[in-house]
Protein backbone atom coordinates (compact mmCIF):
# COMPACT_ATOMS: atom_id res chain seq x y z
CA UNK A 1 0.00 0.00 0.00
CA UNK A 2 1.71 3.52 -0.86
CA UNK A 3 1.49 5.69 1.73
CA UNK A 4 0.40 9.93 0.18
CA UNK A 5 2.65 12.07 0.03
CA UNK A 6 1.38 14.30 3.10
CA UNK A 7 3.24 16.18 5.33
CA UNK A 8 2.39 15.52 9.05
CA UNK A 9 1.04 18.00 11.65
CA UNK A 10 1.81 18.52 15.07
CA UNK A 11 0.23 20.92 17.49
CA UNK A 12 0.93 22.26 20.47
CA UNK A 13 -1.32 21.27 23.59
CA UNK A 14 -1.33 23.74 26.73
CA UNK A 15 0.54 21.56 29.01
CA UNK A 16 3.02 21.81 26.61
CA UNK A 17 2.71 18.28 24.60
CA UNK A 18 2.78 18.10 21.43
CA UNK A 19 0.15 16.00 19.41
CA UNK A 20 1.24 14.45 16.45
CA UNK A 21 -1.49 14.08 13.59
CA UNK A 22 -1.35 11.04 11.03
CA UNK A 23 -2.64 10.14 7.71
CA UNK A 24 -4.83 7.52 8.24
CA UNK A 25 -2.49 5.35 6.40
CA UNK A 26 0.02 5.20 9.03
CA UNK A 27 -2.00 4.44 11.93
CA UNK A 28 -2.21 0.50 11.84
CA UNK A 29 2.08 0.43 11.19
CA UNK A 30 2.48 1.21 14.76
CA UNK A 31 0.00 -1.51 16.19
CA UNK A 32 2.04 -3.94 13.55
CA UNK A 33 5.38 -3.30 15.17
CA UNK A 34 4.07 -3.63 18.73
CA UNK A 35 2.18 -7.17 17.46
CA UNK A 36 5.66 -8.62 16.18
CA UNK A 37 7.53 -7.55 18.89
CA UNK A 38 5.54 -9.20 21.35
CA UNK A 39 5.64 -12.53 19.28
CA UNK A 40 9.01 -12.59 18.30
CA UNK A 41 10.87 -11.35 21.60
CA UNK A 42 9.79 -14.41 23.77
CA UNK A 43 10.98 -16.49 20.92
CA UNK A 44 14.39 -14.70 20.56
CA UNK A 45 14.81 -15.11 24.26
CA UNK A 46 13.80 -18.81 24.49
CA UNK A 47 16.52 -19.23 22.03
CA UNK A 48 18.97 -17.45 23.99
CA UNK A 49 18.30 -19.68 27.31
CA UNK A 50 18.81 -23.01 24.89
CA UNK A 51 21.71 -21.47 23.87
CA UNK A 52 23.27 -20.10 27.43
CA UNK A 53 22.66 -23.81 28.95
CA UNK A 54 24.44 -26.12 27.05
CA UNK A 55 27.93 -23.13 27.42
CA UNK A 56 26.97 -23.22 30.95
CA UNK A 57 27.47 -27.23 31.30
CA UNK A 58 30.14 -27.47 28.85
CA UNK A 59 32.31 -24.82 31.09
CA UNK A 60 31.31 -26.48 34.28
CA UNK A 61 32.37 -29.83 32.52
CA UNK A 62 35.83 -28.75 31.48
CA UNK A 63 37.15 -27.59 34.35
CA UNK A 64 35.58 -30.84 36.25
CA UNK A 65 38.46 -32.31 33.96
CA UNK A 66 41.08 -30.24 34.11
CA UNK A 67 40.71 -30.43 38.33
CA UNK A 68 40.64 -33.81 37.92
CA UNK A 69 43.59 -34.34 35.76
CA UNK A 70 45.54 -31.94 38.08
CA UNK A 71 44.37 -34.13 40.94
CA UNK A 72 45.21 -37.29 39.49
CA UNK A 73 49.13 -35.73 39.04
CA UNK A 74 49.08 -34.85 42.53
CA UNK A 75 47.96 -37.82 44.06
CA UNK A 76 50.66 -39.92 41.97
CA UNK A 77 53.24 -37.79 42.50
CA UNK A 78 53.00 -36.51 46.28
CA UNK A 79 52.39 -40.04 47.39
CA UNK A 80 53.04 -38.73 51.20
CA UNK A 81 50.32 -36.65 50.96
CA UNK A 82 47.10 -37.68 52.92
CA UNK A 83 43.68 -38.25 50.80
CA UNK A 84 41.83 -34.97 52.39
CA UNK A 85 44.94 -33.00 51.51
CA UNK A 86 44.59 -34.49 47.62
CA UNK A 87 40.69 -33.53 47.84
CA UNK A 88 41.54 -30.09 49.60
CA UNK A 89 43.84 -29.39 46.25
CA UNK A 90 40.60 -30.65 44.21
CA UNK A 91 38.21 -28.40 45.78
CA UNK A 92 40.42 -25.64 45.14
CA UNK A 93 40.70 -26.34 41.29
CA UNK A 94 36.96 -26.67 41.59
CA UNK A 95 36.15 -23.31 43.04
CA UNK A 96 36.71 -21.48 39.44
CA UNK A 97 33.34 -23.05 38.55
CA UNK A 98 30.88 -19.93 39.86
CA UNK A 99 28.68 -20.89 42.75
CA UNK A 100 25.36 -20.40 40.94
CA UNK A 101 22.92 -23.17 40.31
CA UNK A 102 22.82 -22.84 36.14
CA UNK A 103 26.89 -23.69 36.73
CA UNK A 104 26.89 -26.34 39.97
CA UNK A 105 24.59 -27.05 43.03
CA UNK A 106 25.89 -27.29 46.34
CA UNK A 107 28.54 -25.19 46.94
CA UNK A 108 32.21 -26.60 48.19
CA UNK A 109 30.29 -29.66 49.67
CA UNK A 110 28.38 -29.75 46.81
CA UNK A 111 31.67 -32.18 45.44
CA UNK A 112 32.28 -35.95 45.23
CA UNK A 113 36.07 -36.65 44.99
CA UNK A 114 37.14 -40.36 44.86
CA UNK A 115 40.82 -40.61 44.46
CA UNK A 116 41.87 -44.15 44.27
CA UNK A 117 45.15 -46.10 43.67
CA UNK A 118 43.79 -48.42 40.94
CA UNK A 119 47.56 -50.10 40.37
CA UNK A 120 49.96 -49.62 42.94
CA UNK A 121 52.78 -51.06 40.75
CA UNK A 122 52.59 -49.14 37.66
CA UNK A 123 51.74 -46.13 40.09
CA UNK A 124 48.35 -45.62 37.98
CA UNK A 125 45.62 -43.13 39.88
CA UNK A 126 42.06 -42.81 38.77
CA UNK A 127 40.29 -39.46 40.16
CA UNK A 128 36.62 -39.19 39.56
CA UNK A 129 34.42 -35.75 40.38
CA UNK A 130 31.02 -35.42 40.79
CA UNK A 131 28.62 -33.00 40.67
CA UNK A 132 24.96 -31.45 40.12
CA UNK A 133 23.68 -28.38 38.02
CA UNK A 134 20.34 -27.35 37.98
CA UNK A 135 18.74 -27.28 34.29
CA UNK A 136 17.10 -24.01 33.51
CA UNK A 137 13.22 -24.47 33.33
CA UNK A 138 12.57 -24.65 29.67
CA UNK A 139 15.42 -26.91 29.25
CA UNK A 140 14.95 -29.34 32.91
CA UNK A 141 12.15 -31.83 31.16
CA UNK A 142 14.54 -32.53 27.96
CA UNK A 143 17.64 -32.72 30.35
CA UNK A 144 15.29 -35.27 32.60
CA UNK A 145 14.03 -37.33 30.34
CA UNK A 146 17.76 -38.10 28.36
CA UNK A 147 20.07 -37.33 31.16
CA UNK A 148 21.00 -38.54 34.38
CA UNK A 149 19.05 -36.81 37.14
CA UNK A 150 19.29 -37.16 41.21
CA UNK A 151 16.02 -36.85 43.20
CA UNK A 152 15.94 -32.93 43.22
CA UNK A 153 15.94 -32.78 39.29
CA UNK A 154 19.14 -31.52 39.22
CA UNK A 155 21.89 -33.43 36.54
CA UNK A 156 24.42 -34.99 37.87
CA UNK A 157 27.75 -34.21 35.79
CA UNK A 158 30.23 -36.82 36.26
CA UNK A 159 34.40 -36.63 35.43
CA UNK A 160 37.06 -39.49 35.53
CA UNK A 161 40.90 -39.17 35.00
CA UNK A 162 43.39 -41.53 35.40
CA UNK A 163 47.26 -41.15 35.28
CA UNK A 164 49.80 -43.45 35.26
CA UNK A 165 53.68 -42.71 36.30
CA UNK A 166 54.84 -45.28 34.03
CA UNK A 167 54.43 -45.46 30.18
CA UNK A 168 52.61 -48.57 28.76
CA UNK A 169 55.17 -49.32 26.67
CA UNK A 170 57.87 -49.18 29.74
CA UNK A 171 57.97 -52.90 31.05
CA UNK A 172 59.25 -53.81 34.36
CA UNK A 173 60.08 -51.80 37.89
CA UNK A 174 63.08 -49.90 38.87
CA UNK A 175 64.15 -52.61 40.76
CA UNK A 176 64.21 -55.20 37.97
CA UNK A 177 66.05 -52.32 35.65
CA UNK A 178 68.53 -51.99 38.16
CA UNK A 179 68.93 -55.57 38.43
CA UNK A 180 69.06 -56.20 34.36
CA UNK A 181 71.45 -52.97 34.71
CA UNK A 182 74.17 -54.14 37.60
CA UNK A 183 73.03 -57.59 37.95
CA UNK A 184 73.95 -58.36 42.01
CA UNK A 185 76.11 -55.47 42.71
CA UNK A 186 72.75 -53.14 42.06
CA UNK A 187 71.43 -55.13 45.45
CA UNK A 188 74.63 -54.01 47.16
CA UNK A 189 74.36 -50.67 46.44
CA UNK A 190 70.53 -50.25 47.09
CA UNK A 191 71.58 -51.54 50.86
CA UNK A 192 74.56 -49.76 51.32
CA UNK A 193 77.10 -51.94 51.61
Amino acid sequence: MDMPNVRHRARWMPRGHWILHLPNGWKGREAQATVEAALLLPCFLTLLLLLIQPICLLYTRTLMEQAAQETARVALTGQELEEASVTAFARRRLAAIPNLEIFHVGGSAGWEIEVDAVDEASGEVLVAIEGAVRPLPILGLLIGAFGQTNAHGDVVVRVEAAYSGQPAWLEGSYETWTQEAFGDEAQGHAVGD
